[in-house]
């Protein structure tokens, strides 16, 4: 395992820090400790890490010196701060300043999991990004890579002019053309592309985690909702959300997903509280929505608001 696979759990309480170590270690991550925050800040200056799990009271330095030291060494390392119930203020006020997120005490095992995932594949994510805005840079300055695709450079051409403009992008084309590498494109050529690109795949997860993983959810919302999530139109706000594979909305997530296209709110799934997003929106599909909206499997309205700009990707073969 590098060290930059490694987690620093940071818990100045010997009991619970061995809990979350072993619940850590048992799906296969591997985890470096520090007792106080003295310490791991020492270790964050001296040694790379794929994360830090922090308290936000800590003896020696405070959990948000440890979430500064980190982003120091790492801007792209998250931090996810442990607050019991009366910090919580603290533990918002920390991700206001860059934490990723944080848990609330007694932590949750399968919480703990699942956010520790979400903050390790982000991290991928960012990384992937600064990579893919490298080669479409490159790609998209010097036309003879290209080859002599007609119809590549037909897309291209067509990404450049509607990346400028804040339209929203329907990406039509096969599996396997590479749809998500034209979306990056669009954001990395738009004004947004200071802020973040975020795909998801709407045919990979299952419509009722889905709804949860668009909009995010309140505390009690369902069983196992044991603190609150934002969704990826939250958490995309400012920068471009990709929802791939869009064919495959539920027709009651489409009705959602159409109000944010529309009025930029939403509600997360529990909550009562209309929260506003500033979104630039790609879409992509292999299948012909035109069609499916005629025979009433997808909303008319939503395949208008869509196809602004839509955009057919050729095969790469």
């Amino acid at each position: 395992m590098k060290a930059t696979d490694r987690i620093l759990l940071v818990e100045d309480k010997e009991s619970l820090r061995a809990v979350l170590k072993k619940t850590l270690e048992a799906e296969g991550f591997g985890v470096e400790e520090a007792p106080d925050g003295r310490a791991a800040v020492d270790k964050i200056r001296r040694d790379r890490y794929a994360m830090v799990l922090t308290d936000l009271r800590l003896p020696g330095a405070s959990g948000h010196e440890v979430l500064t030291a980190a982003q120091s060494a790492d801007p792209e390392m998250p931090v996810i701060l442990m607050t019991a119930y009366g910090t919580i203020r603290d533990a918002v006020s920390a991700m206001k300043a860059g934490a990723y997120d944080y848990l609330e005490k007694p932590v949750d095992a399968d919480h703990l999991l699942a956010l520790v995932r979400r903050a390790l594949d982000h991290r991928s994510l960012l990384h992937e990004n600064a990579l893919l805005k490298e080669r479409f840079s490159q790609e998209l300055d010097v036309p003879e890579i290209l080859g002599e695709s007609a119809a590549l450079k037909n897309a291209l051409d067509q990404v450049r002019r509607v990346a400028a403009t804040d339209a929203t992008v329907l990406l039509l084309g096969e599996s396997g053309t590479g749809k998500e590498l034209f979306a990056r494109a669009v954001h990395h050529l738009s004004g947004r592309k200071t802020h973040s690109f975020f795909p998801i795949n709407c045919a990979a997860i299952p419509d009722n985690l889905l709804e949860s993983e668009l909009f995010g959810y309140e505390r009690g919302a369902f069983t196992g909702a044991t603190g609150t999530k934002r969704g990826k139109f939250e958490i995309a706000d400012k920068g471009t959300l990709f929802l791939d594979e869009i064919g495959d909305l539920s027709l009651g997530l489409q009705g959602k997903v159409l109000r944010v296209i529309e009025q930029r709110q939403f509600e997360r799934v529990g909550g009562t509280e209309t929260r506003s997003v500033d979104i630039r929106l790609v879409a992509a599909t292999n299948k012909d929505l035109k069609g499916l909206a005629a025979q009433g499997a997808f909303r008319p309205d939503l395949y208008f608001r869509l196809s602004v700009f839509p955009i057919t990707v050729p095969p790469l073969r």
